[in-house]
């Protein structure tokens, strides 16, 4: 059980940076209305500067906070207190770097903004989030850990994006 809750902790900071966004993003698109070679959009009106420091920052934060309340305590994954800072600020970069690369292939796929799709939405952010991790030497998963928060992020997602569509922060509940 402890190990669960561990691994709950560690992905936090990449759920707060994948859903934020939705709230207080919006301003200047990072694409800057510039076209790709293929004439579409790079990333289209979705994806602003505004919504990708916002996802960084809240999981930076996370991480900040993890560094004062987690260590010496049983749920302490961390030798050191600066390597929860890393995981904040390096989830939050995953997650919106996973998150752009999807609405990237979208776009060339010509698939709208707001069509769903199950992989490149639910689950992109998560693997470029957690591959970034990984190669900085900071991950406590395995594979089953990855099987079961594969699972457990569709899930998150799902009922999420359905609760931002009855708030009224999404057009579409998916």
């Amino acid at each position: 059980m402890l190990h669960i809750i561990q691994v709950i902790l560690f992905i936090l900071p990449s759920y707060f940076a994948n859903s934020l966004p939705v709230i207080f993003g919006g301003g200047l698109p990072i694409d800057m209305n510039y076209k790709f070679i293929d004439g579409k959009r790079i990333l289209g009106e979705g994806k602003t500067w505004q919504g990708f420091f916002t996802g960084v920052g809240i999981a930076w934060l996370i991480g900040c906070l993890y560094a004062f309340i987690l260590p010496g305590t049983e749920i302490d994954f961390y030798q050191n207190n600066l390597d929860y800072v890393l995981l904040g600020i390096i989830s939050g970069f995953g997650t919106m770097i996973g998150d752009s690369l999807g609405s990237f292939i979208k776009r060339r796929m010509n698939l709208a903004r707001g069509t769903p799709s199950f992989f490149i939405d639910q689950l992109l952010f998560l693997y470029v989030s957690l591959l970034l991790i990984w190669i900085a030497g900071l991950s406590i998963i395995n594979l089953y850990d990855i099987i079961w928060l594969t699972i457990l992020t569709y899930l998150v997602h799902r009922g999420a994006n359905i609760l931002a569509n009855k708030f009224g922060w999404k057009n579409v509940p998916w």
